[in-house]
């Protein structure tokens, strides 16, 4: 009897780090549904890219900071899970989607802080509240922070105040859903080189050589420092793995 393949949804999936989750998760044998705002095209070569794996996907439409359009979402997911998966639940969910914004303190505008808090923190919130219904008791929700709610670099206030906000509802949510069997961890990464905040790490090459030299390894990160933990994180060895922040930044400003 072959065992049931699980099944990950992982937000901004198209690109970056979440591509790189995705895949990373195809690989251990799992299927996928991917969700992109804007970059349908990218998104379908990586449902392609993880169909050539031998493994199932899925890309669907999604903005992360609509709230009301989460009750239709998960109406389509529910859909293809019986059209295309044939099942009525999900085992993962990676709250991985996300934009970036650079700028002092003394600028931020109220818009620019909305933005950042309807993306980061409260679409983490009422989506994962609205994935209950679907997601497998046993299963697991990664959430993704950053290295920047540790330390600090100028003109990352806002968006690492949100990441701060998800760290605290992370062990809120790992204690309420714990008699579920449901484990919810955090990942924050440290500078990747990606196209994240206008790809300031990979192509500004004085801020890639800042990064480098705070960092104990010496180099600033890449997206296949992520997706593996990531997937590790939604496997059988992690299971006793519970309300955890792991930072996976290479050991940025120790």
């Amino acid at each position: 009897m072959t065992t049931k393949k699980k099944i990950a949804i992982v937000t901004g999936g198209s690109r970056g780090l979440g591509k790189n989750m995705a895949l990373s998760l195809a690989k251990k044998g799992n299927d996928l549904i991917i969700t992109y705002h804007s970059k349908k095209e990218e998104a379908l070569a990586v449902v392609s890219e993880i169909e050539q794996m031998g493994q199932k996907a899925v890309a669907l439409q999604l903005n992360v900071g609509d709230v009301k359009t989460f009750d239709s979402f998960f109406s389509q997911v529910s859909i293809i899970l019986h059209e295309t998966f044939h099942t009525d639940k999900f085992d993962f969910l990676v709250n991985n989607a996300g934009i970036g914004k650079h700028v002092p303190f003394a600028e931020t505008t109220e818009e620019a802080f909305d933005e950042l808090m309807n993306i980061h923190f409260k679409g983490v919130y009422f989506l994962t509240q609205k994935a209950l219904a679907l997601i497998k008791d046993g299963g697991r929700i990664i959430n993704l922070s950053t290295g920047l709610a540790r330390f600090t670099l100028e003109g990352n206030s806002a968006y690492a105040s949100m990441k701060g906000a998800v760290e605290t509802l992370t062990k809120y949510m790992a204690k309420e859903l714990g008699s579920r069997g449901i484990t919810v961890n955090i990942v924050a990464p440290g500078a990747i080189e990606t196209d994240f905040g206008g790809g300031a790490v990979r192509d500004n090459q004085n801020l890639n050589k800042f990064v480098a030299g705070i960092t104990a390894l010496g180099r600033a990160g890449l997206p296949d420092d992520i997706g593996g933990v990531v997937a590790f994180l939604c496997s059988e060895d992690a299971r006793w793995i519970n309300a955890q922040r792991i930072e996976v930044s290479g050991g940025m400003a120790l």
